[in-house]
């Protein structure tokens, strides 16, 4: 699959107005693109509580699920093939270490992610990732 990187990052530049970011003044958008071709967004929602913030990654993941892109290739929930996260001027932020986790489940090791050096495996972002494998190898059996 062809990524058109710039219209993944302006789709993710255009979704940072909807963004509601008034405690950081941080707008963020993030743009991914399925596995059968569709573009799929989310921005953050700030809180006043911080902790209770919803990162634009989880907007994401979340409008994935509810679009039932995640699971139209038939590979469960890792439809993603390439996500850019953009602040609101339009350049790449690296997604945090709760999101990168979020995007595991969401595309797998081999998801793209933009950044300003270009795209990069979320294997090189996130090495040695807890996985759903670990849960079933570490689960205790009554």
């Amino acid at each position: 699959m062809i990524i058109d990187w710039p219209a993944l990052r302006a789709a993710a530049t255009a979704t940072t107005e909807r963004a509601y970011a008034p405690y950081s003044g941080l707008r963020v958008g993030a743009a991914g693109l399925t596995s059968d071709g569709q573009v799929i967004t989310g921005c953050n929602v700030e809180n006043s509580s911080y902790g209770l913030t919803l990162c634009a990654e989880c907007g994401l993941v979340s409008a994935l699920h509810a679009s039932g892109a995640a699971h139209a290739s038939g590979a469960g929930a890792a439809a993603l093939q390439a996500v850019a996260v953009v602040a609101g001027d339009g350049q790449p932020l690296l997604p945090c270490g709760r999101c990168r986790q979020l995007l595991l489940e969401a595309g797998g090791p081999d998801l793209l992610v933009d950044t300003a050096e270009g795209p990069v495996e979320l294997k090189v972002l996130l090495p040695a990732a807890f996985t759903g494998a670990d849960l079933a190898a570490r689960r205790e059996v009554p």
